[in-house]
């Protein structure tokens, strides 16, 4: 019994011993598991900072980026002419064989473009008749009318200008927005006043405000209707029609020449006085002479002459004796 009981316990003993092994084996690969996740979580929360870091300087280096090339786009002019204002003015002169014709030409020419004659002045009817039409197209036509003129005759001379009033545009549109504002301003104070002095001195200062609003707007118009609609002036010379203003002379010779037409011009003028003047000279110079000359002779009377004594005689001296 003895020993049936000592290997009894020996046998439990040993289990028990197993079964501790076992707890403790357990136990420590639990809290190795834990000691590893713990590193990791500890690692990845110290990587998740840089990451953000990482990631925000990579994202504000994409936004840099994209507002660098949005910047660059916004401060870049636009080179676009036909978002740019520009004012177009032309002259020319072309010689044609019949003035009359080219002008009906050019006038039916101008409306098919969209535009009108703003002036028509002739002088002659002859072959040295010209001319003188000033021609108002829309810009985007210019340059085609002013070839088709060019095309009805022999061009002579031509002279294109361009005016580029874009900055002037922008800063009448953004000086009229401000005048805009100070005008609704000055109505609401104007509205607000309580009393007369402040009444009269609004009043004034916003009539002062709306007559320069007035101002610009109308510059404004100005400028649209310049740039809208381009100036061709255009000179149909006849075939015997003098050329254009010659290049001015100088010098002694051209002195005399100059002086000698002026004389001669006044000579001329005093001259046509003088002619103008002579009929009624006859008419009435010469009766007036005539009456004159017989007054004057009726007013002389013949002189009554008075018989001359002879002096009395001089008795002569006597002689010493």
């Amino acid at each position: 019994m003895t020993t049936m009981g000592a290997g009894m316990d020996g046998r439990a003993g040993w289990r028990r011993g197993a079964l501790l092994t076992a707890t403790a084996l357990t136990a420590t690969l639990a809290l190795a598991g834990c000691g590893a996740g713990d590193s990791g979580a500890r690692d990845s929360a110290a990587s998740a900072p840089e990451r953000a870091v990482a990631e925000g300087g990579a994202a504000d280096k994409n936004n840099s980026g994209t507002d660098a090339a949005g910047a660059a786009g916004a401060g870049a002019p636009d080179l676009r002419v036909d978002q740019r204002a520009i004012i177009y003015t032309g002259a020319m002169r072309v010689q044609v064989a019949d003035v009359d014709a080219a002008a009906r030409e050019v006038s039916a020419m101008v409306t098919q473009a969209g535009g009108f004659i703003g002036g028509d002045v002739r002088r002659s009817a002859e072959a040295d008749a010209v001319a003188e039409l000033q021609l108002r197209v829309p810009a985007a036509k210019f340059a085609g009318v002013v070839e088709a003129v060019a095309k009805l005759g022999r061009q002579q001379s031509r002279e294109i200008n361009t005016q580029d009033v874009t900055e002037e545009t922008v800063d009448l549109d953004a000086r009229i927005t401000s005048q805009r504002a100070r005008v609704d301003s000055a109505r609401r104070l104007l509205a607000q006043a309580t009393s007369i002095a402040d009444l009269v001195s609004l009043e004034n200062e916003l009539g002062r405000r709306e007559a320069d609003l007035a101002s610009l707007e109308a510059k404004k118009r100005r400028l649209a209707d310049l740039t809208a609609l381009s100036t061709i002036t255009v000179s149909l010379a006849g075939p015997a029609a003098k050329a254009s203003e010659e290049k001015t002379e100088t010098g002694f010779l051209v002195g005399l020449k100059g002086g000698w037409k002026a004389f001669v011009a006044s000579m001329t003028i005093l001259l046509t006085v003088l002619g103008a003047l002579l009929p009624w000279l006859v008419a009435f110079g010469v009766p007036l002479a005539v009456l004159l000359l017989v007054l004057r002779r009726r007013r002389k009377t013949p002189a009554l002459t008075a018989p001359v004594s002879a002096p009395p005689p001089v008795p002569a001296a006597r002689s010493a004796p």
